[in-house]
């Protein structure tokens, strides 16, 4: 069984690594503010599109040249919406960190709290070392989760046949 998911946008945008490229990635984001995918949802993932370009610019590329780019990739199809932020970071232990994190997150704190923030808006979150030494950080949220749970049956449906 192969599944169709139908395209609904797609996008890339590349800025600086610079914080005064958020309002230049948040206007890019508005091309996914479709009637077709719900308000909410598209609310949460452009909290967490801001909060993983934060990340790039204060930790990964703490110690880089504002020149340095920061690529986004946006993929809404008519049940989800995947976002890809890509940085040329060292990278880090992703899921170490959540385990330690956990214990230690400071409620008062400033900042910290980001990749928390992400991990509970998405479905999934991945963070990625690739081959041409960059980091990506995957975000992808379904609309419902009852799409979700059709979409991971046909999935393993098809694993299966």
């Amino acid at each position: 069984m192969y599944i169709a998911l139908e395209r609904l946008q797609e996008g890339c945008v590349q800025v600086p690594t610079d914080l005064k490229a958020l309002t230049k990635v948040i206007t890019w984001f508005d091309r996914f503010d479709t009637p077709l995918m719900p308000h909410m949802p598209w609310l949460e993932c452009q909290l967490a599109l801001a909060e993983g370009f934060t990340n790039a610019v204060r930790h990964a590329h703490s110690d880089k040249a504002v020149e340095t780019p920061i690529d986004i990739h946006g993929l809404l199809t008519d049940k989800w919406i995947e976002l890809r932020i890509w940085d040329h970071g060292p990278g880090f232990a992703f899921e170490e960190y959540f385990k330690q994190a956990s214990a230690s997150i400071d409620q008062h704190a400033e900042g910290g709290r980001g990749l928390g923030l992400i991990k509970k808006i998405a479905d999934t979150v991945e963070y990625i070392q690739e081959p041409d030494q960059r980091n990506c950080l995957r975000i992808l949220k379904y609309y419902s989760h009852d799409q979700a749970d059709e979409t991971l049956s046909e999935q393993s449906e098809t694993l299966d046949e």
